[in-house]
C-alpha cells in the first residue's frame, strides 16, 4: 500500500497524536492534525521517557532534540518515608541507558516541530463532536464543518470521540487514589534521580527537570473522596502539607516549597475491546490509559504510533493493517497496565510489620543480587519496537 495515497486525520496534538504524525509524514501520507486548544502546549509537568519510548523518538530523528532538553536518568531510589533508602537501582546498569526525564510541555514543543518540519498541518481550535465509520471516515466538528479521510486516527486521550465511535461509552473506576503534581525550584541541587518515598497509603514521586533547575513532584494518596479525572484542577497547597505531615524532612521541605500545586483524581479504565474497524483507530490514552505507577503512559503512546505507521506502510491496505497493528499492541499494553495496577498497592503497605518485611527484601535483593534487580524489567526497556519483527 502506497503511503502517499493515504489522507489521515490525527485528532489530538498531544505525544501520541505528533509521534504518529511526523512517522506518517516522513513515510510519504497527508496528515492533518486536529487539536481543540488554541495554541500546542501542554498542561502538565515531568514525565519520563525509559529506553523503549526514546528508541521511537531516536528512530523519529527526535533522540538528540530530547536529549539537549531532558535530563539524562541515573538512578531510581526507593525510599521509607522515615527512614530512608531502601533500594537504589542503577538505571546505567540497563542494556540502554537512554532514560530521561524532561518536561511535558518541552516533550510536545519538540514534537511538534518534528511533525510541521515534516509536513504535517496542525489545525488549532478544532474540537471534534462526533466521528463516523467508514470507507472515508467522517469528522464532525462542534462549528458543523465535517471532514473526510481515508483514516481517522483517535489520540484523543480518555475522553476519545473515536474510541466511543469504536467501543461506545464505559464508566471508569475510581480507585480511590488522588495525586497532586508541582514542580519547585531545585535548591538542593538533587541530582538525576527519581526518588519514591514509601509511605502507609501514600506516596511522593520527585525528580529533576530543565537542566536540573527543577524538580517534579507527583504526591498519591489513598482517598475515598472523589476527585475529578483533571489535570488542570488545582488545589490548596496546604492540602498537600497536611496530607504528608507525617513524611520526613526531605518531603517535607519539598512540599513546603510548593506554591502551585494541581489535583486530579485516579481512574482506572479498561483496555478497550476495539482499537479498530471503520477506518477508524486508537492509541495511547484513547486505547489503553494506565495509572502512572510505571511512568509508561508516554512511552507506550510512542511505540503505538510507529507500530501503527509501520503497520500502514507494509500491509497491503487499511483495514489489514489496523488489524495487525492491535494484534502487535494489545498484549504488551496490558501487561504494562496490570504492572501499574499492581504497583500502586506496593508502594502504600500500611501494616507496619508487612512494611518492614517487603522493604528487608528489597534492601537484601539490592544488596545481594543488584544487577537482577533491574533485570526484572529487561521485558520493558529492553523492547524496541523499532527493530521488533512483525
Amino acid at each position: 500500500m502506497g503511503m502517499d495515497t493515504l489522507k489521515i486525520t490525527v485528532i489530538g496534538a498531544g505525544i501520541g497524536g505528533l509521534a504518529v504524525a511526523r512517522a506518517l509524514a516522513l513515510r510519504g501520507a497527508d496528515v492533518m492534525v486536529l487539536e481543540q486548544a488554541p495554541e500546542i502546549a501542554e498542561v502538565g509537568a515531568g514525565l519520563q521517557i525509559s529506553p523503549n519510548g526514546f528508541a521511537v523518538l531516536r528512530a523519529l530523528g527526535l533522540g538528540d532534540a530530547l536529549r539537549v532538553r531532558g535530563v539524562q536518568a541515573r538512578a531510581v531510589s526507593l525510599r521509607d518515608y522515615r527512614r530512608g533508602e531502601v533500594l537504589r537501582l542503577d538505571l546505567g546498569a540497563l542494556e540502554n541507558d537512554d532514560y530521561y526525564f524532561i518536561h511535558r510541555a518541552d516533550l510536545i514543543d519538540i514534537l511538534a516541530q518534528g511533525a510541521r518540519a515534516a509536513g504535517v498541518k496542525v489545525r488549532l481550535l478544532q474540537k471534534v463532536s462526533q466521528v463516523s465509520p467508514g470507507t472515508r471516515p467522517q469528522v464532525r466538528l462542534a462549528n458543523g464543518a465535517s471532514l473526510g479521510s481515508d483514516l481517522v486516527i483517535g489520540a484523543d486521550g480518555l475522553h476519545s470521540k473515536v474510541r466511543e465511535a469504536l467501543n461506545g461509552t464505559t464508566a471508569p473506576f475510581f480507585t480511590r487514589q488522588v495525586a497532586w503534581r508541582a514542580t519547585i525550584p531545585n535548591l538542593t541541587g538533587r541530582g538525576p534521580e527519581a526518588r519514591v518515598h514509601m509511605g502507609p497509603m501514600r506516596h511522593v514521586v520527585s525528580y529533576p527537570l530543565r537542566d536540573s533547575t527543577l524538580l517534579n513532584i507527583v504526591a498519591v494518596q489513598e482517598k475515598a473522596a472523589w476527585a475529578a479525572e483533571s489535570w488542570t484542577q488545582k488545589d490548596d497547597p496546604m492540602a498537600l502539607h497536611a496530607a504528608f505531615a507525617d513524611f520526613g524532612p526531605e518531603v517535607r521541605a519539598m512540599l513546603d516549597a510548593v506554591q502551585d500545586v494541581h489535583l486530579w483524581g485516579l481512574f482506572r479504565h479498561p483496555v478497550a475491546p476495539v482499537w479498530q474497524g471503520g477506518n477508524l483507530v486508537i492509541l495511547g490514552d484513547a486505547a489503553h490509559p494506565t495509572l502512572p505507577f510505571m511512568a509508561q503512559g508516554a512511552s507506550m503512546a510512542l511505540e503505538d504510533g510507529w507500530i501503527l505507521c509501520d503497520e500502514l506502510n507494509r500491509a497491503p491496505d487499511v483495514s489489514e493493517a489496523l488489524a495487525r497493528y492491535q494484534t502487535r499492541r494489545e498484549a504488551r499494553v496490558r501487561r504494562v497496565v496490570e504492572a501499574a495496577n499492581r504497583n500502586a498497592w506496593k508502594y502504600h503497605l500500611s501494616f507496619p510489620p508487612l512494611r518492614w518485611a517487603a522493604h528487608g527484601a528489597l534492601r537484601a535483593g539490592g544488596a545481594i543480587a543488584p544487577t537482577r534487580m533491574m533485570r526484572q524489567f529487561d521485558w520493558l526497556y529492553g523492547h524496541d519496537v523499532t527493530q521488533a519483527p512483525a
